[in-house]
């Protein structure tokens, strides 16, 4: 399962406060902490990292905190807010691995790489003459070797599909921008699709330039889809909702102990303020997709659909440190519209009982059935127009329940997933078939409306399951895996060929959330 960590960052306190609350006094926990520390490193028996011993007392200071609280070293802190920030450095191309050989699915769209002729199918075989193919090389040294800063230059051998010699390319890294909307088309005549990743630097300028090609193309109503997403910047979050929302309509309010009441309200000058929405959330939506889902609720905006939110209600503020490293330490709560705070129970210092949360929602049936969510009275809210009743206390409930359907896939589906088994199958077929595929299928229209994935195709995914001691219990599991088999190697294959949207646009037609928010915009 895929794994997210909500994230929402923050500026609110000046350096200034930190040394206010300084005690330098003899009875200082801050000198006892230095004490031990200079003991430690001066006088224990064997040599320790200094460096390392210091990063081990901040984390064991922050895990005595709430759940969110955290640090990351240098390495980690880049990692974290790249592909929020909006770009990376490098030669700019979508790949995966393919029996240990690096093949290009798509060279992002006058990126280095496609400028120096570089096409999808491709297989990097070295970096710099150094071998990464057949080596076992770990996808992140690949990327490691790949990446660089602007300007340099890196020399690839590529094996290409019908040429018999290694062609070598001399690839100029670039700025490569990073898109946190993962899909943009219309998905009805009258209804435009926007699924958001995440929340980052770009996400508002990619919303809005979403917004325009879909209202081109004669869209009425929205289905913003915010399944699985996990957060990002507020202040994206923030520019999103004020989309939708009336002059001084309140999006959100931040509070903490050091930290005043902050209010972010609309502006009035939204882009979409008259058309319907419907926001789709599940249990993985969470931190700045909750903001953007209470405001829309708490106004009466929208319809929410789906299932309950994470209930990521606590704001980071990042302290950087000159290596690069960071905390991200909690400093306020925040609020809906209605006053509610949705950040789910914790006990400080007990985050394995938190991380354990999901796993317990289905357990005890919540995922299934709306009747086994319980909310305390004590944490009921009105929204503000139409006075409906809501509530805090751990995420936000849509209005409209949709249960999570485990016959769609069937433990056999899950372990073909789980051993990449669908994946590289349909790696191979794509590379195989690419050429023929472009000229049978044009336009992706003509691909969604004419495309039947081949008998063949699914004997080629049970065989490499059994090489893998991968087998479905009986045939009824068979039979009942291979529609949902279809539809997610079509969807892979169309996204292979065009990108993100295409893959959605097939994908999303067995979703359960989205077809239910299909049919009450027809109602």
């Amino acid at each position: 399962m895929k794994k997210y960590i909500p994230i929402i960052i923050l500026t609110f306190l000046p350096i200034s406060l930190f040394a206010q609350r300084v005690n330098t006094g003899e009875d200082s926990p801050l000198l006892k902490l230095h004490k031990a520390e200079m003991a430690i490193t001066n006088l224990y028996v064997d040599s320790v990292d200094e460096k390392k011993l210091v990063e081990d007392a901040i984390r064991g200071m922050l895990e005595k905190l709430d759940p969110h609280s955290s640090y990351t070293t240098a390495k980690q802190t880049k990692e974290m807010t790249e592909s929020l920030q909006g770009s990376f450095e490098g030669i700019g191309v979508q790949f995966n691995m393919v029996e240990d050989t690096l093949m290009v699915i798509q060279p992002v769209t006058n990126g280095p790489s496609e400028k120096v002729g570089i096409i999808a199918g491709d297989r990097i075989v070295t970096v710099n003459d150094t071998a990464i193919a057949g080596v076992k090389m770990s996808k992140e040294e690949i990327m490691r070797r790949l990446r660089g800063k602007k300007g340099t230059k890196v020399r690839l051998e590529i094996v290409r599909r019908g040429i018999a010699d290694k062609l070598k390319f001399t690839v100029t890294r670039d700025k490569i921008p990073v898109k946190t909307i993962d899909a943009i088309y219309m998905i009805r005549p009258t209804i435009g699709y926007i699924r958001i990743g995440s929340f980052g630097a770009t996400t508002y300028d990619e919303f809005m330039t979403g917004i325009d090609s879909l209202q081109k193309c004669g869209m009425k109503d929205l289905i913003l889809d915010l399944q699985e997403n996990g957060g990002g910047y507020m202040q994206a979050a923030v520019l999103i909702a004020n989309e939708f929302l009336q002059k001084n309509d309140l999006i959100v309010y931040t509070e903490g102990r050091m930290a005043p009441r902050q209010e972010f309200r609309a502006q009035g000058n939204g882009r979409f303020l008259d058309g319907r929405v419907y926001v789709l959330v599940n249990e993985y939506s969470a931190s700045a997709s909750e903001i953007v889902t209470g405001a829309v609720q708490d106004q009466d905006r929208g319809v929410v659909v789906g299932r309950r939110t994470f209930g990521k209600g606590l704001v980071q503020r990042p302290i950087d440190f000159n290596d690069g490293s960071m905390i991200r330490l909690t400093i306020a709560h925040y609020y809906t519209p209605s006053g509610r705070c949705i950040q789910k129970p914790y006990v400080k210092g007990e985050n394995k009982e938190y991380a354990e949360d999901i796993e317990k929602r289905f357990k005890h049936g919540e995922l299934y059935s709306a009747d086994s969510i319980h909310f305390d009275d004590s944490l009921k809210c009105f929204t503000l127009r139409k006075h409906r009743t809501v509530y805090g206390g751990g995420g936000i409930m849509p209005d409209h329940f949709v249960p999570l359907d485990t016959t769609q896939y069937t433990k056999f589906h899950r372990q073909l997933a789980a051993k990449s088994v669908i994946i590289n199958a349909n790696l191979r077929y794509v590379d195989r078939n690419r050429k023929q595929l472009q000229k049978q299928y044009p336009t992706f229209e003509a691909f969604k409306n004419g495309f039947d994935v081949p008998q063949k195709l699914i004997d080629e995914v049970i065989a490499d399951a059994e090489k893998e001691k991968v087998k479905p219990k009986d045939n009824e599991e068979l039979q009942l895996t291979i529609p949902r088999l279809k539809l997610q190697l079509k969807a892979l294959i169309a996204r292979d060929l065009w990108d993100m949207s295409e893959y959605f646009a097939i994908f999303n037609e067995g979703s359960d959330i989205v077809n239910k928010a299909i049919t009450l915009l027809g109602e």
